[in-house]
């Protein structure tokens, strides 16, 4: 038998699995450059081929957003238009037309140029360069007749192992059937990490060398809490974490520590099917919710009333309950046509967030009139914050525009250092702050939450972010203000107490996760909270902070986290 074999990466999906790996079947095969159609072709009827298998392409994609829930669809929908993307389309057709390149040539050509364009951008425009193969891999699949790209089929669950996992493909898996996740590639808050919290699958990404070690068929145990991969492990390994996956954990509704300290449990959400799935998770209340999706696939704002319908239906599931809302968090890096501006060589650090309402005040005064008209007509207690404050002013405007509208509780989200090191005075006019940790470290670190290459940069366990959540807390008690966590870190079960031992008030998660972070704190006073923030603050590195910690927590262990 051989020996345990132990690569390490980067825990994105607590908890742990064990089962036989299983490998995605191989890529579609890229059509050799300049293969062309012969004289006297029907270049016509080969160029429609294009918008056909583009069309069907959509429709399957279409059909599994329908059949997924949350973040999940969302991330279909959005596949699903790219796949329908006439700008694609057109190009691969006149590549057709006018190039006599055989179809799936002309559509690997066209997809290539557009991710290209996309990666240089930056951003979540890069973030979407994944999105933009998995469709142009399902296009020349389709128009080869070929299976589209698509899960190991296999008679037993087994351990998902890639170099990386197309977002499309994992907003599709049936955790009953994919036991774990383990990739080569990506960072803690990308598409796939996000996707596998949502759906409650163990996942670790970053293990690097994965793909070499592991072969089909061997047995592979996942600790998505410690980042660690276990190949062969030893039998009573196995037993052990077999027994902490059949254990069920539920949460209550009331969030506190050991000893009654309390700490609001809340879910993020995008859409009113999640608001309806984090109610049934008995969430306390919503801690970010996601207005975007009542402003995509407009080619103009919506109007008022249309949003006031939206909104009111995640407010109805929140009946006497908090609900914070973010206002549109769109720009130059998440485009929508009526925000359009000019293109910026660095998106990231462009007109995102508030900052489009200096350009766009109407959309901006449109959303609170909604926001307001929803919160009267239902019963939750509504509070209105606005994405990428990064001065006084800034803050101070947007608390003015609010109480204009009778939306009293305005709030900031702190997502850049300025917020962070001016909490204090930004919160002398906002009523609470909102850390956005995703963000947070993207910029404390200078590294884009979506590049591979620097995933080890882009976690929140960095002593740098978290010197930054800790000078916010210490804003927000200056102010007598709250402060809460609405970014992926509040998920992490051991980095939540690190959170609640820096001063955060609140915690904000995808509804799966709720049940850990309730169980790890309710098992640890606040003392001890903040002893083991004070330890991750001391720390040299975000790879010590995490030890450090997780060593001083045996509750993970008991608990399989």
């Amino acid at each position: 038998m051989s020996p345990p074999v132990v690569l390490r990466g980067l825990g994105v999906s607590p908890g742990r699995a064990v089962g036989p790996a299983a490998f995605l079947p191989e890529p579609v095969a890229e059509p050799p450059a300049g293969r062309r159609l012969p004289p006297g072709t029907d270049y016509a009827a080969q160029a429609s081929r294009v918008g056909a298998a583009s069309g069907r392409v959509q429709a399957a994609l279409e059909a599994a957003a329908q059949r997924a829930e949350g973040e999940s669809a969302d991330l279909l929908h959005a596949t699903a238009a790219i796949a329908a993307d006439p700008t694609l389309v057109a190009d691969a057709e006149q590549r057709v037309l006018t190039d006599r390149l055989v179809p799936e040539r002309a559509v690997w050509e066209a997809a290539e140029a557009v991710a290209e364009q996309f990666a240089a951008l930056g951003g979540l425009f890069a973030e979407r360069v994944r999105d933009i193969e998995d469709v142009r891999d399902r296009l020349v699949a389709d128009l080869t007749d070929r299976p589209a790209p698509g899960l190991p089929d296999r008679d037993a669950p087994y351990v998902l192992v890639a170099t990386d996992i197309a977002p499309a493909l994992v907003a599709t898996l049936d955790p009953a059937h994919v036991l774990g996740i383990v990739t080569g590639a990506g960072g803690p808050t990308s598409h796939t990490a996000i996707l596998a919290r949502a759906r409650g699958i163990t996942a670790v990404v970053a293990a690097r060398g994965v793909e070499d070690v592991v072969a089909e068929g061997d047995v592979v145990l996942v600790d998505g809490g410690a980042g660690a991969v276990t190949v062969h492990p030893a039998a009573q390994d196995v037993a052990a974490a077999r027994a902490l996956a059949s254990q069920v954990r539920t949460f209550d509704g009331v969030g506190r520590t050991a000893d009654g300290h309390r700490v609001e449990l809340l879910a993020n959400v995008g859409s009113p099917r999640d608001a309806a799935d984090a109610a049934a998770q008995h969430a306390e209340g919503v801690g970010l919710f996601r207005t975007e999706f009542a402003f995509l696939d407009h080619d103009e704002a919506p109007g008022i009333d249309e949003q006031v319908a939206a909104y009111r239906q995640v407010l109805a599931a929140f009946a006497g309950r908090k609900v914070v809302v973010r206002t549109l968090d769109a720009g130059a890096d998440k485009p929508l046509p009526f925000l359009a501006g000019e293109p910026e060589a660095n998106p990231a650090l462009g007109v995102r967030g508030l900052r489009t309402a200096q350009a766009h005040p109407k959309v901006l005064d449109d959303q609170l009139v909604a926001i307001a008209r929803a919160a009267a007509a239902e019963s939750a207690t509504v509070w209105v914050m606005a994405p990428m404050v990064a001065t006084v002013d800034e803050a101070q405007e947007f608390v003015a525009a609010c109480a204009r509208h009778g939306l009293d509780t305005a709030g900031v989200m702190v997502e850049v250092p300025s917020a962070a090191l001016l909490a204090g005075p930004i919160l002398a006019h906002a009523a609470f702050a909102s850390i956005g940790t995703n963000d947070l470290t993207q910029y404390t670190m200078a590294a884009d939450r979506v590049l591979g290459s620097v995933a080890h940069l882009s976690y929140a366990w960095q002593p740098a972010v978290l010197h930054l959540v800790a000078a916010t807390c210490r804003g927000g008690a200056q102010q007598g203000r709250p402060v809460g966590v609405c970014g992926e870190a509040a998920a992490v079960p051991a980095l939540a107490v690190v959170l609640v031992g820096l001063g955060v008030t609140s915690l904000s998660m995808t509804p799966r996760a709720l049940p850990d972070v309730a169980a790890v704190l309710a098992a640890t006073t606040l003392d001890e909270c903040r002893r083991l923030a004070q330890l991750a603050l001391a720390a040299s590195s975000a790879a010590d902070a995490e030890a450090v910690v997780r060593a001083a927590l045996p509750v993970l262990t008991t608990l399989g986290l």
